[in-house]
């Protein structure tokens, strides 16, 4: 391939088809028609000798080689971009605008009340709008059609190139009963945990969890007594009940219930939980977005 005749217009339109994952999008973005968008990607083809793209009921659904060019491509592109261009700047004391975010539940309770208070005293004109993720690769999809300006969640189940993470917050799980629990005056083990009723937290709505995957490996099963889409629900169905739950230590701490509860080390091995804050990759130079996810990650960083 000679270099020197590549027309850096072409590479515009091949980061605006990785990001975008649709034509028409592309086109808009990078302020062509549809069908010299469409023109531009059958050059591609031919300068690149692959198809790049194939179109599925998804979208665009990139080739291997065009998920190794996407990196590379936006990155060269965002260097020449800072060398042409003057730089940004965003001041929050002084500016005016909605950042939307997409939140699961667990940074919505724990991350939300801190990030909307800092914005408060840093940015009077600044306010948010929050989604709710619902499942770990929802936020890929909001993230791909602008919905959303970043998101926090558990990581999607796929990496994909146009969609960078941060990881921000870490957890562990604790196992949670009624303090004064007559089952459990000299502690918590696998006898009495199998013992116990359950609450099982799954926003999915499963009936199956990592305690029940860790239960299964030892060849051990729990009996479930509720099964609840809301984690931060179960601390309170915990403390007027008889029953148990295994919830990530934030959940049970932050609950205005903490004080009834008595918490113990599960008597199965968890993982870690991480919580990632994600954003798209057409987004990652834009000088307001940089400083919304350098204020995440410092609140995250002082939990």
């Amino acid at each position: 391939m000679d270099f020197h005749g590549i027309d850096l217009n072409l590479l515009a339109a091949f980061d605006a088809l990785a990001s975008e994952r649709n034509v028409t999008r592309a086109a808009v973005r990078v302020g062509v028609s549809q069908p010299a968008m469409s023109a531009a990607l059958s050059r591609l083809r031919t300068l690149f000798n692959d198809p790049l793209f194939l179109r599925s009921a998804q979208g665009l659904v990139p080739t291997p080689k065009a998920r190794e060019l996407a990196g590379p491509v936006s990155q060269a592109l965002q260097q020449i971009k800072a060398a042409l261009l003057p730089k940004e700047q965003f001041e929050p004391a002084t500016s005016a605008m909605t950042f939307t975010l997409g939140l699961s539940e667990y940074p919505a309770f724990v991350l939300l009340p801190l990030l909307s208070r800092a914005l408060e005293k840093l940015g009077p004109g600044l306010s948010l709008s929050v989604h709710a993720i619902g499942s770990r690769d929802s936020s890929v999809d909001l993230l791909d059609a602008g919905t959303i300006d970043a998101a926090i969640g558990v990581p999607p189940t796929q990496a994909e190139n146009r969609i960078l993470t941060r990881s921000v917050m870490r957890d562990e799980f604790i196992t949670i009963v009624r303090r004064g629990h007559p089952a459990v005056k000299d502690g918590m083990n696998m006898q009495v945990f199998l013992a116990l009723r359950h609450v099982l937290v799954s926003p999915e709505g499963d009936r199956h969890g990592l305690v029940d995957q860790a239960l299964a490996y030892l060849g051990q099963r729990r009996t479930l007594g509720l099964a609840l889409p809301q984690m931060f629900a179960a601390p309170s169905m915990v403390a007027h009940t008889d029953m148990v739950a295994t919830v990530m230590g934030r959940v049970a701490r932050q609950s205005p219930h903490w004080r009834k509860l008595a918490a113990f080390t599960p008597p199965v091995t968890l993982p870690v939980i991480g919580y990632d804050l994600m954003w798209h990759r057409r987004n990652d130079a834009h000088p307001a977005q940089q400083w919304l996810r350098d204020q995440v990650a410092a609140l995250a960083a002082a939990l």
